[in-house]
């Protein structure tokens, strides 16, 4: 029985619930003399440091030394260098600018505050609009056009304008970023690191130690969570944890409570949209121009390939003849946001989904009609020049899933409810997704695995990915399991480690499952073939099939897989292979703005009703109904739970979760007290999940498709459907709201509906 695509609880359920599994914090116990750290923080959003004096904190108990300055290159920038762990000019609230180590957290913390450091307090730009007058930019604008969307939009019949604001979002992983560094036995340092990306940790860590990069082991062996926040952002916790292990000679832990690890780590990028679209009187968008501004924070991170990410999504599921874009990657002294689950292409589609119902209420069509008229169709091609391949799934998702919803009898039965209730009203949408599954920078799509078997059949899997909780260990054992044709309990995953896997990808951008399952098939593969040699000569027979620990030949023969493997050890044959995968028909040009850069889409569409107070403007999710294109599901339970999940986390940034910066640059919203997340209240009452059957996509692993971050944004749903509510409260006009639609929100767009 094939292991791939049966229903198998995620490998460390059980950890998770009673608390056996292990993090990096966990295992702070194994390392006597460990250090702790704390930033010695600005109180300034935009200043130069003129002096510091860390000799007070010496005078504290239990203080051990202080960290100014680095031996090699002080900065964690991944890309820019443009981040130095020691600025002389501070660029954020808050921003570190010494680190003091001591023996406990608290004593830290008391050293900390002793330090003495004198600024010069600068202007600071807090706020987008502030930072876009001043043309404050961390890069030229990024553009990507089709046509002349300016003629064409004048040319048009119909026309509108408009600008939409949505905030950012804050990752609020469980586990808080954590690095613990020591010096081993071998002239090195290693690391335990909550990190998606060990190879890169890798390599700011050796930058900022001035070593070559085989002088650092890196490993992760799990994050409670990530979203994108520790894809580049856990590089400069792990740089101060090696570089206090290399000045005291002791193991040091760096580990962020969750208010310094708000207030320093960045979110997911606030945008604003400014847009004009033309179209005709059926509805069908004839041409668009969109600008969007994102608000990047204090340095570069990953905000480019973020912004073009929403330029590339900006269509959505939709086909629009003449378009253009362009991004701003802004810059403003706030924390420096980030990746976050979607990177960029979440904000891109709610620009075109918000346009989709402003056409549509402008026509008086309803928004559903408006939508499905403009989806891509077979032998349509991108404004970025890629085929939409299988256009044809977007308009079957829509069709299979307004039937299974019951949409049409429930828009009626809402349109009934409205027309009996004054101050209650609900509302009713469907959205669709259409979400490039690749990373944008073409390098990122390879990976390698290890595999290796012992001679009593046990096996060895390493390979580059890393698990946030994600499932993807789970996906990677039952592939490995069918590769070799072993039961899954004979496949021990290993820690991610860079010593074993070289050059590895983030595990991000969907991506993990389709490069290192790939990778870890690959290696498989070969060594079953080495196998094979040997079982065919051993059973006498011709072919041979490998399938729950066993080895059967076309003859009837059977071998167990544990004593095919022994004899193959005597025949003195390598039980070990490496494999390696590298994504096909890949490539984009960002100066002509054409290419392939994905691989392949992966399609979905959700149907959400949620009922509006007119009083208070309170929101309550009544039903959702989701179809998820997950082409032949690796893991179906796994699955299940990203796509519950993403739909989740994507409500709670469109409904409910709100950042807010004072005018002094501080984060207000910096504890689960000031920033609302979604909890069992905010669930559906109804909540329908179903994976698209017959979906198969060839060329990848199994037929798999990528789940990780899709889902999330049929979440728009929920905020199209709080749209068609507020709508039901006066005349049909726009409804005009920003994003998150919090109650207050609501509240006050139901009073300019009713006047």
């Amino acid at each position: 029985m094939s292991n791939v695509g049966q229903p198998q609880p995620h490998e460390s359920a059980r950890g998770h619930v009673t608390g056996e599994a292990l993090y990096t914090n966990d295992l702070l116990n194994r390392f006597p003399g460990v250090l702790h750290a704390w930033p010695v923080m600005s109180p300034h959003a935009h200043a130069t440091v003129t002096a510091i004096d860390v000799i007070p904190a010496l005078t504290i108990p239990g203080v051990i030394a202080t960290l100014t300055e680095a031996p090699g290159e002080a900065d964690s920038g991944p890309n820019r260098h443009d981040e130095p762990l020691f600025p002389t000019e501070i660029l954020f609230y808050s921003q570190p600018v010494v680190w003091v180590l001591a023996e406990t957290l608290e004593a830290a913390r008391l050293g900390a505050a002793a330090v003495n450091v004198t600024y010069n307090q600068l202007p600071a730009l807090v706020t987008l609009d502030d930072a876009i007058a001043a043309d404050s930019l961390h890069s030229p604008p990024l553009r990507m056009n089709r046509g002349d969307a300016t003629e064409a939009i004048a040319a048009c019949t119909h026309k509108l304008t408009g600008e939409l604001r949505i905030g950012g979002q804050e990752h609020f992983y469980l586990e808080t970023q954590c690095a613990l560094a020591w010096l081993d036995e071998s002239g090195g340092v290693s690391l335990h690191c909550s990190t998606q990306h060990p190879s890169e940790t890798q390599e700011i860590v050796a930058r900022v130690l001035g070593w070559p990069k085989n002088r650092v082991i890196v490993e992760c062996l799990r994050m409670g969570g990530a979203f994108g926040g520790k894809e580049v952002q856990a590089n400069c916790w792990a740089a101060v944890a090696a570089l206090g292990a290399l000045k005291t000679g002791r193991p040091v832990s760096v580990r962020l409570p969750r208010k310094l690890d708000m207030i320093l780590t960045g979110k997911r990028h606030p945008f604003l949209a400014k847009f004009e679209a033309g179209f005709s009187s059926q509805g069908k968008i004839e041409a668009a121009k969109m600008s969007l501004y994102a608000d990047a924070g204090w340095s570069l991170d990953l905000s480019e390939p973020i912004v073009w990410r929403a330029m590339f999504h900006a269509d959505n599921c939709y086909n629009i003849p003449a378009i253009d874009l362009t991004g701003y990657v802004v810059k403003t002294h706030k924390t420096s946001q980030t990746a976050f689950r979607g990177f960029g292409g979440p904000q891109g589609m709610l620009v075109i989904e918000d346009i989709a119902d402003r056409i549509a209420r402008t026509l008086g069509l309803a928004p559903e009609v408006v939508r499905e008229r403009n989806f891509y169709r077979e032998g349509d091609v991108t404004h970025y020049g890629q085929p939409v391949k299988d256009a044809a799934r977007i308009s079957r998702i829509w069709a299979e899933l307004k039937e299974s919803s019951e949409f049409a009898a429930r828009r009626t039965a809402i349109s009934d409810f409205n027309s009996r209730h004054r101050h209650t009203k609900r509302g009713i949408a469907i959205t669709s997704v259409k979400f490039g599954i690749s990373f944008t920078a073409t390098m990122f799509n390879q990976a390698g695995a290890m595999v290796l078997i012992y001679r009593d059949g046990s096996v060895q899997v390493n390979h580059g990915g890393t698990e946030m909780g994600q499932g993807l260990q789970t996906k990677i054992r039952q592939i490995a399991a069918d590769g070799l044709g072993v039961e899954a309990s004979a496949i021990r995953l290993m820690p991610t480690r860079t010593d074993k896997v070289p050059n590895t990808s983030a595990t991000a951008a969907s991506a993990g499952s389709d490069l290192n399952g790939a990778a870890v098939l690959d290696a498989c593969r070969k060594l079953q073939s080495a196998l094979t040699t040997v079982a065919v000569e051993l059973l006498k027979c011709a072919t041979v099939k490998f399938e729950n620990g066993e080895v059967h030949g076309d003859n009837g023969a059977v071998i167990a897989f544990a004593k095919l493997v022994e004899s193959a050890y005597r025949q003195r044959l390598p039980l070990f292979a490496s494999g390696y995968y590298r994504t096909p028909e890949i490539h984009y040009d960002p100066a002509t703005g054409q290419g392939r850069p994905f691989f392949y889409y992966a399609y979905g569409a959700a149907v959400s009703e949620v009922e509006l107070d007119g009083f208070t403007g309170a929101m309550r999710l009544r039903r959702v109904d989701i179809l998820e294109d997950c082409g032949q599901s690796l893991s179906p339970l796994v699955d299940r739970g990203q796509i519950e999940g993403g739909f989740i986390q994507g409500a709670g940034w469109l409904t409910l979760e709100e950042l807010v910066w004072d005018a002094k640059g501080r984060l207000a919203t910096n504890s689960a007290s000031t920033y609302k997340l979604p909890s069992w209240a905010e669930l559906p009452e109804v909540f329908n999940v179903k994976m698209l059957e017959r979906a198969a996509e060839p060329g990848v692993v199994f037929g798999s498709k990528a789940v990780g971050e899709p889902p999330l944004m049929l979440a728009i749903s929920v905020r199209e459907a709080i749209r068609d509510a507020i709508a039901a409260f006066g005349a049909p006009r726009l409804i005009e709201i920003d994003s998150p639609a919090t109650p207050e929100r609501i509240y006050f767009a139901i009073e300019r509906i009713r006047n």
